[in-house]
């Protein structure tokens, strides 16, 4: 776990220096563990998104092909899973249709539900909607902006994910702002405030 005062320096710097740090921390540069593709952000002067990832997979462009009930023990299993007190967790969802982002699953409800169940942001390669009246305070990273949910629903939980060329898997942490994200393997944590 990480501790209170790394945490609060991890949260005080943007992604590109903790990029730097890990540099200096693994004694050059790399090419992966990054993101590749553009994100946008729900409000670009919130400050990191920090924490472990809890991931899930969505879809949007059809129908679930489940019965309603299997798809909302789903999302109810999903609001316990990212509700269990481990620390710090950011939301990581990979949206698996063809075309990412058709539906938004990020707009005023999942935005009061996760911010309100403490979770400290979320990266999507999906959309979001509603912009200007969600709570304040709780980023969302997305690929996309979006008007409808079209037919978006969890299709799995606790699963690798990729997102923005990036795979994360559950209980990575995270470090994501406007810029993307990157992920802070364990045996660089001892050196990265020092790095910073």
């Amino acid at each position: 776990m990480l501790n209170p005062e790394l945490l609060a320096i991890l949260r005080s710097v943007d992604t590109p220096t903790v990029c730097n740090a890990l540099e200096h921390v693994m004694g050059g540069r790399t090419a992966e563990g990054f993101t590749s593709k553009p994100v946008i952000a729900m409000d670009p002067a919130l400050p990191a998104i920090v924490g472990y990832a809890r991931t899930a997979k969505l879809r949007s462009s059809a129908p679930a092909r489940e019965a309603a009930t299997i798809v909302r023990k789903r999302r109810l299993d999903y609001y316990a899973y990212i509700a269990a007190p481990t620390g710090p967790v950011a939301v990581v969802i990979e949206d698996e249709d063809e075309r990412p982002g058709l539906g938004a699953f990020w707009g005023e409800v999942n935005v009061a539900i996760h911010k309100g169940l403490g979770i400290s942001g979320v990266l999507t390669n999906g959309s979001m909607r509603d912009l200007g009246t969600v709570d304040k305070g709780f980023q969302v990273l997305a690929g996309a902006v979006r008007p409808s949910h079209a037919f978006v629903h969890l299709t799995a939980l606790d699963v690798p994910v990729s997102v923005f060329g990036l795979s994360i898997a559950p209980g990575d942490l995270i470090h994501a702002d406007r810029h993307g994200a990157v992920v802070i393997r364990p045996e660089h944590l001892e050196s990265l405030a020092w790095a910073i």
